[in-house]
């Protein structure tokens, strides 16, 4: 009662992230139901397909994760344990938000689901995706609550694990001692590692594996390496934040530069796995995409373009979270720089030196990526 007391007076901006989450579960749920459906039509790779639905839900996952962390209310602040909200209850407070944007979201996925198999009232578009949804078969009614409920559960577990006091105490001091790029090295040979299972794949063939959609023949081993190349993303993008920072910190740095590099130097860990992220989706939508050369006019299919669409989604959406928990990070630091005379121009140049910065460096790694990635696999 308590969480919902908060929630319901939280700031539009607040509610706004909530709802990007239900939106991202209500995608996911509605991939997942889908999928099932198909499966009931056509038992032959059913698992695998149902795999494939992973990497949405981590996505959504991800997105929950860092809106539980912008959440005013999961904040600690003087004063709060004294009326019974102590680091425990906020973490619960946490999870308990985060579960309840879920759940709604899955519910949405299944009102849409049964008004797509035409189960409901006669409205517009009832019965639009009859034979996709396998309407003429049964509905295996514990299949449908479990994996609705896969997501919800596994964010809010999520959402507790990350803001539990002693993570949320690491997180914290990660962010503000501005650490050496220790995972640059490790990520730099995981995608190297993942380029060169994709190359290998790509040009000897190998087993197929069934993606959802209309991906039939894809080699197993394109979508090991792209895992692997996502993973070294993941890890890249913290360790080329750090460096972009201290490269703009260099050769006798004036005051906006100075600002703009330390700024870079604290929060990579917090902008740069995200964008790591980002540009492993981007880089993966255009392997996927030579995977069908531009004389195939074989269609991706719906659920393909529903689990691209959910993925990118999430993926754009933990990046602008990300970003927004920085600048609450920065908030007593730019008050402090403000009150000491400092131009508010000169904090905003800095930001702005900032966000070039990172598309400057991110860009064209995203771009090489996905050459080397996509080159073995075009037709």
């Amino acid at each position: 009662m308590l969480a919902l007391r908060l929630a319901r007076g939280s700031r539009p901006l607040v509610q706004l992230r909530r709802l990007l989450v239900a939106a991202a579960s209500a995608g996911v749920g509605l991939l997942l139901l889908c999928t099932l459906m198909w499966a009931v039509g056509h038992p032959q790779g059913a698992v695998l397909r149902l795999v494939w639905c992973v990497i949405p839900a981590a996505a959504a996952v991800q997105l929950a994760v860092a809106v539980a962390r912008t959440d005013p209310g999961t904040t600690p602040r003087p004063g709060l344990s004294a009326i019974g909200l102590g680091p425990v209850r906020l973490t619960a407070y946490g999870a308990a938000t985060t579960a309840v944007a879920s759940f709604a979201g899955s519910l949405v996925a299944l009102l849409l689901f049964w008004h797509l198999r035409g189960d409901g009232p006669r409205l517009p578009f009832a019965g639009a995706a009859r034979d996709l949804l396998a309407a003429d078969r049964p509905l295996p009614v514990g299949a449908v609550v479990l994996l609705l409920a896969a997501v919800p559960v596994l964010a809010s577990a999520a959402a507790a694990f990350a803001l539990r006091p002693a993570a949320r105490a690491r997180h914290a001091e990660g962010a503000g001692t501005r650490p050496a790029p220790v995972s640059l090295p490790w990520g730099v040979a995981l995608t190297a590692a993942g380029l060169a299972v994709e190359t290998y794949a790509g040009r000897g063939g190998g087993a197929a594996l069934p993606l959802p959609g209309h991906f039939d023949g894809s080699p197993a081993g394109v979508l090991v390496g792209w895992s692997l190349t996502a993973v070294g993303l993941a890890l890249v993008g913290p360790g080329v934040s750090h460096v972009c920072g201290w490269l703009l910190q260099a050769a006798r740095p004036g005051a906006v530069r100075l600002l703009a590099g330390r700024a870079l130097m604290t929060q990579a860990a917090r902008l740069g796995r995200p964008l790591g992220v980002l540009c492993a989706v981007v880089s993966g939508t255009f392997a996927a995409a030579a995977l069908h050369g531009p004389g195939d006019q074989r269609p991706y299919g719906a659920l393909t373009g529903l689990g691209a669409g959910v993925v990118i989604g999430c993926a754009v959406a933990t990046l602008l979270t990300a970003a927004l928990e920085a600048v609450q990070a920065r908030q007593e630091t730019s008050a402090s720089l403000l009150a000491a005379g400092a131009p508010a121009a000169v904090l905003r140049t800095a930001a702005g030196v900032r966000v070039l910065v990172l598309a400057a460096a991110f860009a064209p790694l995203t771009w090489l990526v996905a050459e080397l990635a996509a080159a073995p696999l075009g037709r």
